[in-house]
């Protein structure tokens, strides 16, 4: 079964907004075993919509489509699509009976543009949007779908949760894929896809592998097909052979930070977190996920020498013996937010995140982390990359795996 996506907006186009849209949409559909072989972005123009609309019925069995759907006089994709499918727009009472009472609830006063959401297409089903007040409407005509969602990424993920995916499950039983992931970690790409280029070559039809590289790591994603499906375990257990000597989990959960809480809640032991060159990335990280509170006890942004003396308790003597990027400072930093917020265990980072700030002796991407636990501290130093998001992220994961491999 193959599938198009079309995001419509200028502010994609103009790059106001980034389109994730697209990306989650095609991540589903390929966890059903569908295969979307087109993507869109079109403005808010009325032509254009439905050209590429048009277009995309042609090609494939099933067309998802967001954005356009809000109460402006530039949203026009719902008054398109009754055009496409040779309908018109129809008062719904039962959306306006929605609208009234999500707009009560949030104190908001019902208003004409509020009251345009429910002017809908008469011949397509309405699916009710709990998160907002633009309708998903869903369109057959030959065998075909087309379903059109709101472009805010919450409201359209709601949408695929509670209608599009299961439905579609239903109506077509027999789409069959299926795959496992595993992370390995501290080895590039590009090594590790020359590592595994013999087992690649020996897949069958039906069995792929793709390369999804993060921070830290390299996920890889083992796909079957039909047929394939049943010898999926085996070439599964064959590259966990292949990857004898190097570090990976198994699983698609490849939050680090989730496994830090899973780790912490099972020892029973709190964290707290001193930050230079992360910035406060790393606190960002752990309180990302719901309940950490449990085992977080909070942290210090000490971006300057300043904090780490007075606020940490840094030796103001280390730092200008050794500077702030040195193994001295990061044990301190540790030590000093463990002992501020009581917690039983700490994280601190300094480094050269970059552009600037380098030295011939320590370089973009030099960054000490100091880790201490109730047993001890421990310091080390890690050469990352020159791109400054790059080393924040990979030092914000490197701290968590260690604190993990300490307990």
């Amino acid at each position: 079964m193959n599938a198009v996506i079309i995001t419509i907006g200028d502010e994609i186009l103009l790059g106001q907004i980034l389109d994730t849209n697209s990306r989650y949409m095609a991540r589903q559909l390929g966890n059903m075993g569908v295969e979307v072989v087109k993507m869109f972005t079109v403005r808010d123009d009325r032509e254009e919509i439905s050209r590429v609309v048009g277009e995309a019925m042609e090609i494939s069995d099933l067309v998802l489509v967001t954005g356009g759907l809000g109460p402006t006089k530039d949203d026009v994709t719902k008054k398109v699509l009754a055009d496409c499918f040779g309908t018109q727009l129809v008062y719904n009472e039962e959306v306006m009976g929605w609208l009234k009472e999500l707009l009560a609830g949030r104190g908001i006063a019902l208003n004409e543009n509020n009251k345009s959401q429910a002017w809908l297409p008469e011949n397509c089903r309405i699916l009710r949007n709990f998160k907002g007040t633009a309708s998903g409407m869903w369109f057959e005509r030959g065998g075909k779908d087309l379903i059109s969602m709101p472009g805010v990424p919450f409201e359209m993920e709601h949408l695929m949760e509670t209608y599009v995916l299961p439905d579609l499950q239903k109506k077509y039983p027999r789409l069959q894929l299926a795959y496992k992931m595993l992370k390995v970690y501290d080895i590039p790409e590009s090594e590790l896809a020359e590592r595994l280029e013999d087992w690649e070559n020996r897949l069958p039809a039906g069995i792929g592998l793709a390369y999804l590289p993060s921070p830290g790591l390299v996920k890889l994603r083992v796909t079957a097909k039909g047929e394939a499906i049943a010898r999926l375990d085996a070439y599964y257990t064959t590259l966990k052979e292949s990857l004898k000597g190097l570090r990976y989990t198994e699983g698609e959960e490849n939050a680090v930070e989730k496994q830090f809480g899973v780790m912490l809640r099972s020892k029973g032991k709190t964290v707290a977190t001193a930050e230079s060159c992360t910035g406060g990335y790393i606190a960002h990280l752990i309180t990302s996920v719901a309940g950490s509170s449990e085992y977080y006890k909070g942290g210090v942004v000490a971006y300057t020498n300043e904090i780490k003396a007075n606020v940490l308790g840094v030796n103001v003597a280390d730092i200008e013996q050794y500077g702030a990027v040195s193994e001295p400072v990061v044990r301190q930093m540790a030590e000093g937010v463990k002992r501020l917020t009581s917690a039983d265990c700490a994280i601190a980072t300094s480094g050269v995140a970059g552009p600037g700030g380098g030295t011939e002796e320590k370089p973009v991407g030099t960054v000490w982390i100091g880790i201490a636990t109730p047993e001890r501290t421990i310091a080390r130093k890690f050469a990352f990359s020159f791109t400054r998001e790059r080393n924040i992220a990979k030092a914000a994961v490197k701290a968590m795996e260690l604190l993990m491999e300490e307990l």
